[in-house]
């Protein structure tokens, strides 16, 4: 190894930061822990074989972008579609507070998780991107391979369908039994 930062504290820091949203990310993309725990293991496994390694700053990206590009060869092989997981995201939830309160965040997380999943594929991405793993639009569009602009834009659609979605039904204010 030459004069670089030591690749065992490099890879245990990494390990430490990133293997939990790269898995969930990864999940995401395979539909199934078993092959994103795989895919995310191949990753540090060519992370610890960079040479050299990328430096800090690029890390994040590096990975995502590795674990994605993994993870769609993966879909690809097996060419199959399973619905979407979010048992994974769902009990994350916080069991802080009584029943009523555990009710209420249950029926808030349902109404987000139904309302992303009403969002095309490539906008559920760069969302969970940027509000999961707090990339930049930037640090997004190296990962997906899309411009800057049409992060930007997909993200933008993406939050105004959610907000409308997730907004009180307007139209039952003037629905049934209004006055005239």
């Amino acid at each position: 190894m030459s004069d670089g930062p030591d690749k065992s504290s490099l890879l245990q820091s990494a390990l430490a930061s990133y293997q939990g949203p790269l898995v969930r990310y990864v999940e995401r993309i395979t539909r199934d822990l078993d092959r994103a725990a795989d895919v995310v293991q191949e990753t540090f496994l060519r992370l610890w074989s960079a040479d050299p390694p990328p430096a800090a700053p690029a890390l994040a990206q590096w990975l995502f972008t590795v674990a994605r590009n993994l993870a769609l060869d993966v879909r690809r092989k097996e060419r199959r579609m399973n619905p979407l997981s979010d048992g994974l995201l769902a009990g994350a939830a916080s069991a802080d507070g009584g029943p009523v309160e555990a009710a209420e965040r249950d029926e808030n997380v349902a109404r987000a998780l139904a309302a992303l999943s009403r969002l095309s594929p490539n906008q559920q991405e760069v969302v969970r991107l940027k509000f999961q793993n707090q990339f930049s639009y930037k640090q997004i569009a190296g990962i997906t391979g899309l411009s800057v602009t049409n992060v930007g834009f997909l993200l933008h659609t993406a939050i105004r369908k959610i907000r409308q979605h997730l907004a009180p039904d307007q139209s039952a204010a003037g629905g049934l039994g209004a006055a005239p």
